[in-house]
């Protein structure tokens, strides 16, 4: 028998030569195959936190957000819009998992007070970076929850998260009044806007009334929706509006039972059967794991895509049985690989890092198919992630950037902002099918996949090829032969610019790791960081032959990089 420390050096030689040993790997593009059109929704983020936006750090990484996709907006979804600070005059409402804006207040008399200020200034600043308001319609305001102390908290990101619930998950005291504090806001935003632009948004109810975020029963969340909905409609008949942002897919039966309350059943606030509804959004989250070391294994993470990518599958065979419905816009509100941005534990140290880029490369993707699969309209998967001011670099939340250094997990969108409108055929040996990574996600080989488009005008093409595997271990990397067919009829050359997400390439967690972490790196290093954390190419762009319209492209791509091939006239 093998005694534990043989096993351990074999283990480490096993790691070594994986590390070092590539995988032949062999893709191909079919450019005159076009399955369908392919929508950016890769362009939706959120956070719990919203008065971030307005702070320096926030408004910087805003910009960035708003030229994700160059010819088309950005949405910002954001918890506690109409929570009340508490006390009124808060000197810290951007502290983790909570907002504040005092929107809403009463008079001695129990007569609405209206302030927008503080939402203006929110809204404001996205407009400015080219980002428009996914609105989330919620929480309660003190004045109108029907139990409001305790009201505010604290949260250091290790405790758990059962203290959080507070006044604000309740039910309103009125729901007339809290149907007119949606009618006032929207109205509001309309004279402030602009119709035009105000019926460019999105309008949801709450956030997840399914779990903890509500205090009320099932058929009361109902009720709050339809009369945020009927407050919208009357401020502005053209807006879109929908929900219910449940958790968990379909959550048992819940989503099935709002969609058939939109349909038929008795609306609270108009006396009427049903309740408007434009498009239909769920949360999809994944589950990792803290592996402890055996003898042959060493500690490690352990991704688990499959559980997000159930929870969507889930929820979009429910949309699927509403035959009336299924045509709807969907978007999955929340998408991301764990349940907690602002948490911190073993369970999720993989944000800094490549996981999280190739994790959501492969995942994204994913559900773009699992959409195909059941004729879904899938409009956008959702990123619940940010940035949170004055926090340590790198200090391990689910955030895009620290102190105004982008994370790679940036540059994954600013990578899929670049893919084009028509998705075309694309084929690769190491891709893992569909069925076995809704059921098990990524385990064995790591799953080496492809995801192609090009324009309408049939002039670029963008290809992206990630390796991805749910363990933080040493893989092979993959040997790549990459081939094109059928491009740019009539053209003997094309340019190829080649983007990469790895090590050394748009990572500013790997320079700031080799400058030894620096908390207080000095103007010079903070400069470096900044470049290190933007998109960078393998190789400057180059000049390539084809031949009867083909070309075969060779390039090794290690474990957790992302490429992204641009080939263009």
């Amino acid at each position: 028998m093998t005694s534990p420390p043989t096993m351990k050096l074999a283990f480490l030689l096993l790691s070594l030569f994986h590390a070092t040993t590539a995988r032949q790997v062999n893709i191909t593009v079919d450019a005159s195959k076009v399955l369908g059109s392919l929508s950016p929704v890769a362009r939706f983020f959120g956070a719990d936190e919203p008065n971030y936006a307005t702070y320096p750090d926030g408004k910087a990484l805003l910009q960035q957000l708003g030229e994700v996709v160059p010819d088309q907006p950005t949405y910002f979804r954001t918890h506690n819009l109409l929570t009340t600070c508490d006390p009124p005059d808060d000197t810290t409402p951007h502290r983790l998992k909570w907002g504040c804006t005092n929107v809403y207040t009463e008079d001695e008399h129990g007569q609405p007070i209206f302030n927008f200020t503080i939402l203006d200034e929110i809204f404001d600043t996205y407009l400015e970076s080219g980002v428009k308001p996914y609105v989330q319609t919620g929480f309660m305001p003190k004045a109108l929850s029907n139990h409001p102390d305790p009201y505010s908290f604290e949260f250091d990101g290790a405790s758990a998260a059962n203290n959080i619930f507070t006044g604000w998950t309740n039910p309103p005291t009125s729901w007339e009044k809290w149907g007119d504090l949606i009618f006032q806001w929207a109205k509001h935003c309309v004279e402030r806007y602009g119709k035009a632009e105000v019926e460019s948004w999105y309008w949801e109810v709450w956030n997840e009334p399914n779990i903890a975020y509500w205090n009320g029963t099932q058929e009361q969340y109902f009720m709050l929706y339809d009369f945020a909905v009927d407050g919208v409609l009357r401020a502005l008949p053209s807006a879109t509006v929908g929900g219910p942002e449940v958790a968990g897919g379909a959550s048992g039966d819940w989503l099935g039972l709002f969609l058939n309350h939109t349909l038929d059943g008795a609306n609270s606030a108009t006396g009427k059967n049903g309740a408007p509804l434009d498009f239909i959004s769920f949360h999809a989250k994944g589950a990792p794991t803290f592996i402890n070391a055996t003898d042959s294994v060493p500690a490690h993470l352990q991704m688990n895509m499959a559980a997000g990518l159930q929870n969507v599958e889930d929820a979009f065979s429910v949309i699927q049985s509403f035959p009336t419905l299924n045509q709807l816009p969907v978007f999955v509100g929340e998408d991301d690989p764990d349940s907690c941005a602002a948490c911190l534990s073993p369970q999720v140290d993989y944000r800094n890092g490549l996981i999280y880029p190739s994790y959501t490369a492969a995942s994204f993707t994913r559900q773009i198919d699992l959409a195909v699969k059941h004729s879904i309209n899938l409009a956008g998967t959702l990123t619940w992630a940010f940035e949170f001011d004055d926090h340590p670099f790198f200090d391990g939340f689910r955030v895009l950037a620290t102190n105004q250094i982008d994370k790679p997990i940036l540059n994954f969108f600013r990578m899929f902002g670049k893919m084009q409108r028509q998705r075309i055929d694309a084929h690769s040996t190491g891709q893992h099918d569909l069925d076995s990574v809704v059921s098990s996600s990524v385990r064995g080989d790591s799953d080496v996949g492809v995801f192609a488009s090009r324009s309408e005008e049939q002039d670029k093409m963008a290809v992206m090829i990630w390796n991805y595997h749910d363990d933080d271990l040493p893989k092979p990397d993959a040997q790549i032969s990459f081939n094109i067919s059928n491009a740019f009829p009539g053209h003997d050359v094309a340019r190829l610019t080649h983007f990469r997400i790895d090590e050394s390439h748009s990572n500013a967690f790997s320079a700031w790791l080799a400058m030894g972490s620096p908390q207080n790196p000095p103007q010079e290093q903070l400069a470096d960081l900044k470049a290190e954390g933007m998109l960078k190419m393998l190789h400057p762009p180059a000049q390539i032959e084809l031949r009867n319209g083909s070309v075969e492209i060779e390039f090794d791509l290690p474990i957790h990089a992302i490429s992204l091939l641009v080939i263009e006239q």
